[in-house]
């Protein structure tokens, strides 16, 4: 990405931290763009993607374990401004001269730091002189490099934050990326903006020319067929591509009949009424439940519903047989998950293998570069309706894994109508946005209830909310008592075969956020 294109690259080296995605988040979220790299990439090709900037994430415990990670210090020679954060800054710190020792005093959770009265500083310009930081690290840098100032300390890390503007290299022991850092993310845009001269360009307008250029240039007049699964993912990618290529685009919908109420209906009309796309809509639902007919083990859903999707969708592409591409929703997480994402698989809500022998597309995939807040931007300036482009992430097999034990259409119309009360009563209390995830399970059981004069004998729901910034841990969302004893009363009183409610209130760990 070079600066001619109308913005600036930042590269965040990955040590094995957990929080490298989320620096590059933040580094996005100051509207520049970022791009994650394994630190085992040569600096020759670092330098060739001409970064205005790099940042070197957090990692193991020490530098000075065995196999610590590394780098070549021919970096820190290149003249692009640098950032060691936690890990990073250690290895700056050792690399330099500096010094990192064990001290028998890590510095865990909230840590009070105090900038250096009187330093020129350009990490901490306007920003209070005490302030609150988050930390991790059994190490502590005790020294800063010749050439250095220090510029804050901790109680626990005598350099705590170094820095030499000269050459435009900083270090910091602290995690300015996380929210428990009041000020980290004003530090971050010191770092990108002063220190390193980076513009604040990057922006969803840019995003959405970038890749429509990008997709003109790459499928040109042929035609190109999107798996429409109805999440924010597919949606976004479908609208994106169709402001590219207009009728070249066919959008394939799968409707399993396992699809949150009125979500297929939703579907069809905003891509078909609203944005004009030529969509075909297969009506699969009765496939779909005969094959899954007195199937209760979790894994063997997923199997039955991922092998019939890819057979419904491939009959449904072959009567579109001069597509030569195919549309697929890959974010960037899916990508540094998997190792560079060069897999042709369908990325669709059911959570498919892979593409059959036979089909052979060449992949478009325009949200690859984003993460999930950014494909919400760009859908809602697409123009997405609010509820496609805020939709909660919905699960690969869709109801089936809410659903324990066997799928049948009875036990499918009752979870429907329960979870559509659920999500109307979190919205109705203005949580929907604040919660990962909230949705309802349907029990293999019975229990016995009291409704009138009568003893009833009817299933259970569980209700499930969890708060999360990605799903990779998760704690259940403290939702209000009133607003449980609305969804509570709504659904037994409006949904038949329902005589109680439970909520769920395990975190992830140790449970998930699904079912199953």
């Amino acid at each position: 990405m070079t600066t001619e294109r109308g913005y600036d690259t930042v590269l965040v080296v990955d040590f094995g931290a957990q929080y490298a995605q989320l620096i590059a988040r933040r580094v996005r979220e100051a509207h520049v763009y970022s791009e994650i790299v394994p630190r085992t990439m040569p600096v020759a090709e670092m330098l060739a993607k001409e970064p205005k900037a790099i940042i070197f994430s957090g990692g193991p415990s020490s530098v000075y374990a065995e196999g610590a990670p590394t780098i070549d210090p021919a970096i820190y020679e290149s003249g692009v401004p640098i950032l060691g954060i936690c890990y990073g800054g250690q290895l700056m710190a050792r690399d330099l001269g500096g010094e990192v020792r064990h001290t028998g005093s890590g510095e865990y959770g909230r840590t009070a730091l105090s900038v250096e009265v009187g330093a020129a500083t350009t990490l901490f310009s306007d920003l209070p002189a005490e302030q609150e930081t988050w930390m991790s690290h059994g190490d502590s840098i005790v020294a800063a490099p010749p050439g250095f100032h220090v510029t804050a300390t901790t109680p626990g890390t005598p350099a705590a934050a170094f820095e030499d503007p000269a050459r435009a290299l900083y270090g910091v022991q602290f995690h300015p990326e996380v929210k428990h850092s009041p000020f980290g993310q004003d530090l971050l845009k010191h770092f990108l903006y002063t220190g390193a001269g980076c513009r604040p360009t990057w922006t969803n307008t840019s995003i959405i020319e970038q890749q429509v250029e990008a997709i003109r240039a790459q499928v040109g007049d042929a035609h190109v067929i999107c798996g429409l699964s109805g999440g924010v993912d597919s949606a976004v990618a479908a609208a994106l591509v169709h402001k590219a290529i207009g009728d070249q685009l066919t959008c394939v919908f799968v409707d399993t009949g396992l699809l949150r109420r009125n979500e297929a209906t939703q579907v069809e009309e905003t891509f078909r009424s609203q944005f004009h796309i030529d969509l075909v809509h297969v009506k699969a639902a009765d496939r779909f439940l005969g094959a899954l007919e007195g199937v209760t083990e979790p894994e063997a859903k997923r199997k039955i519903i991922g092998e019939l999707f890819i057979r419904t969708f491939e009959e449904a592409a072959r009567d579109l047989h001069d597509a030569k591409y195919l549309v697929q929703g890959t974010l960037y997480p899916d990508i540094v998950e998997s190792g560079g994402g060069e897999n042709a698989v369908i990325k669709s809500h059911h959570n498919v293998g892979g593409l059959p022998d036979d089909m052979e597309f060449e992949l478009v995939e325009p949200l690859r570069q984003l993460f999930k807040d950014e494909v919400r931007a760009v859908g809602e300036e697409l123009g997405l309706p609010e509820d496609i482009v805020w939709r909660q992430p919905f699960p690969g097999p869709g109801l089936a894994v809410r659903i324990i034990g066997e799928i049948t259409p009875e036990r499918v119309q009752i979870l429907q109508d329960a979870d559509a009360v659920v999500i109307e009563e979190i919205k109705r209390a203005g949580l929907y946005r604040e919660i990962w995830q909230s949705f309802a399970v349907l029990p293999a059981v019975r229990t016995v209830g009291v409704m009138g004069d009568d003893r009833t004998y009817a299933y259970p729901l569980v209700v499930r909310a969890v708060t999360s910034d990605d799903a990779m841990t998760a704690d259940w969302a403290r939702i209000p008592y009133d607003v449980l004893e609305r969804i509570a009363s709504r659904v037994i009183n409006e949904v038949p075969g329902i005589n109680r409610v439970a909520y769920d209130i395990t975190s992830k760990p140790p449970g998930t956020i699904e079912w199953e």
